[in-house]
């Protein structure tokens, strides 16, 4: 036996124990001849006495100690004085007087320090992911892994607990349109064919609802080749995945509501903020949030909300203004409170923001103290006019009313990138809080944005659209809705979902519509069709990102953290050197050759 206790677990009830531990120096300090070491494992430190005095040859050894060498030792539990004792260390109240001591491996010098978080954290990405398991023994990772653990030891529980089933769906399967790029493997068995890595479980798990599974749900392991972002670990990631028969949106709402607000409550400090009158997340159809806070995913942690103003500035002299409303675009403002002090610096880099996305104009009304409106138009729009504006959309004096012309999307979008970004020089954004909501009504379709001027999904293709067949031979495309939803946390998507097209000529018309021929369905979607030919039942799901749940629920700084063996912001593994040429003879055995080696 090589410790009877860990290094966390003895207290002063176990004064005068004999005991056994085991794991690494964290810590040595010699005072004067006595040794005295914080050995550290999985569960906390432990302070060890070497005493020359009491056994000379243990204290000798003692001194040969450096950082994270590996020992056992035994010796007698000893509780400190009082005076003496660590508060901040929960076994703060003993120490070991060692009698025995075995240096099982020793380290090397270490290549940055992980026993000092703060200059831990500071050490670069590259060098900490290249000796992550370095990385991995610095307490804050390991109770990060813990929490992520506990978590999804959690999640399982609660839909076992509403009569769900866990079944594990492949990872070698076939490509699908899931709106990222697929990771393709070669098949040794049939040259020149492919698997792809699931983007998601999605076919598989409507497929088990045809098979009558009822409720289902996984945490799966997903892949797509996109690239990192902070909430956006590079290859793969985890979603809780889950459907129900016989259900809809309401029967998903009901479903995921209760959970994650049992999760917030256990697994983060926050509070629930900006729920509806019943309680219940507030929901959003997708372009009204586009239109009030500029995203489809919305922090409602504060307010800022864009109002349209284009009727209070119609036939306003401004040119572009004018312009932009007769071809059917809008005006629209961002009320600012407490801006109007505002540097000319500020309101430029505000202005840069917004250009981002393509406007045609970008003016501001400051509202002075006593509530005078001044504004870059004010050679174009009256006094009184501007003094209209201002009492219309109820801008309070000092506040500052930042106004943009474009299309409604556009112009939406750049004054989201502008409320964002005030709502950070401005310390608008609540911390402790935790704002969700739902933003449902996705379009069923937009225009592609690698062949412009073509249809393609907006969402997901396996949607049901609202309407169903009438609205696919009747609506232009662009008008039709899907039975698509999105849960929403503090700014994150942290989940997305549907309503499905279980009735194959729906699902073939679905397709058409994006410029899929029957054929290319039946290649890419057949066993879905032909599932769904033999007795389908209406079903619907969601899947939560739980990585990014936990990430945001916590406010830790990336989610690459969360993963014990992360890639880097580059896709690659400094760990085990991957990406990574093969031999040719895997290539060989795999029909492949390479054009351009390099």
């Amino acid at each position: 036996m090589m410790r009877t206790h860990t290094c966390g677990e003895l207290r002063r009830s176990n004064n005068g124990a004999k005991v056994k531990l085991s794991g690494w120096v964290h810590s040595r300090r010699d005072l004067g001849g006595v040794i005295f070491v914080d050995l550290r494992d999985r569960y906390g430190l432990t302070q060890l006495v070497f005493n020359p005095d009491f056994f000379p040859k243990a204290a000798k050894l003692a001194a040969s100690l450096r950082h994270e060498f590996v020992i056992t030792i035994e010796g007698e539990v000893k509780a400190r004085p009082d005076e003496m004792v660590n508060k901040d260390l929960a076994t703060g109240e003993i120490e070991i007087l060692v009698s025995d001591l075995e240096i099982l491996t020793t380290s090397e010098v270490l290549p940055f320090e992980i026993n000092n978080e703060t200059m831990a954290a500071a050490t670069n990405e590259p060098l900490r992911l290249e000796y992550r398991f370095l990385d991995l023994r610095r307490a804050k990772l390991q109770a990060m892994l813990k929490t992520k653990d506990d978590f999804f030891t959690y999640l399982r529980a609660y839909f076992h607990k509403h009569d769900f089933i866990e079944v594990q769906t492949p990872i070698l399967a076939n490509s699908s349109p899931e709106g990222a790029r697929d990771f393709l493997i070669p098949s040794r068995l049939y040259p020149g064919k492919f698997y792809a890595l699931p983007q998601a479980p999605q076919q598989f798990k409507q497929l088990l609802m045809v098979g009558g599974m009822d409720k289902y749900f996984q945490i799966a392991a997903c892949f797509r080749d996109e690239d990192t972002r902070l909430d956006r670990a590079y290859g793969e990631f985890y979603q809780l995945d889950m459907e129900m028969s016989f259900a809809g949106q309401e029967d998903v709402f009901d479903i995921m509501e209760p959970l994650m607000k049992e999760v917030t409550a256990k697994f983060s400090t926050k509070k629930l903020v900006a729920l509806a009158s019943d309680k219940k997340f507030v929901r959003l159809p997708w372009r009204e949030a586009l239109e009030k806070y500029g995203t489809d995913k919305p922090d409602l942690r504060y307010s800022l909300e864009i109002k349209n103003i284009s009727e209070l500035v119609k036939n306003s002299g401004f040119p572009i203004f004018d312009e932009v409303l007769k071809s059917g675009g809008i005006v629209s403002a961002l009320v600012i409170d407490d801006a109007a002090s505002f540097s000319r610096k500020i309101t430029d880099e505000l202005k840069a923001i917004a250009e981002r996305k393509k406007i045609k104009a970008f003016a501001t009304i400051s509202v002075e103290a006593d509530g005078v409106a001044k504004s870059s138009l004010a050679k174009f729009i009256s006094v009184e006019n501007l003094s209209k504006i201002v009492a219309n959309i109820k801008a309070n004096p000092n506040s500052l009313v930042i106004m943009v012309a474009g299309n409604w999307r556009e112009a939406s979008e750049s004054l989201g990138l502008v409320r964002v970004d005030v709502a950070n020089r401005l310390n608008l954004i609540d911390n402790v809080s935790a704002a969700y909501c739902w933003i449902t009504d996705f379009p069923m379709y937009e225009y592609s944005e690698i062949k412009p001027g073509e249809i393609d999904f907006g969402h997901n293709p396996f949607s049901m659209p609202q309407g169903g067949m009438e609205a696919l031979n009747k609506k232009d495309p662009l008008e039709i809705l899907a039975y698509q939803y999105d849960l929403v946390l503090n700014g994150f998507e942290i989940s997305s979902g549907g309503v499905r097209n279980h009735q194959p000529e729906l699902l073939y018309k679905v397709f058409e519509v994006a410029g899929y021929k029957k054929s290319e369905v039946d290649r890419r979607f057949g066993a879905m069709i032909k599932a769904f030919k033999f007795g389908a039942p209406p079903h619907a799901g969601n899947a939560p990102g739980v990585d990014r749940i936990l990430m945001v629920l916590n406010d830790w700084d990336s989610i690459r953290d969360i993963y014990a063996f992360p890639k880097d912001a580059q896709g690659k593994d400094l760990l085990m050197s991957s990406p990574a040429e093969v031999d040719e003879s895997q290539l060989k055995e795999l029909g492949i050759s390479l054009k351009n080696k390099k």
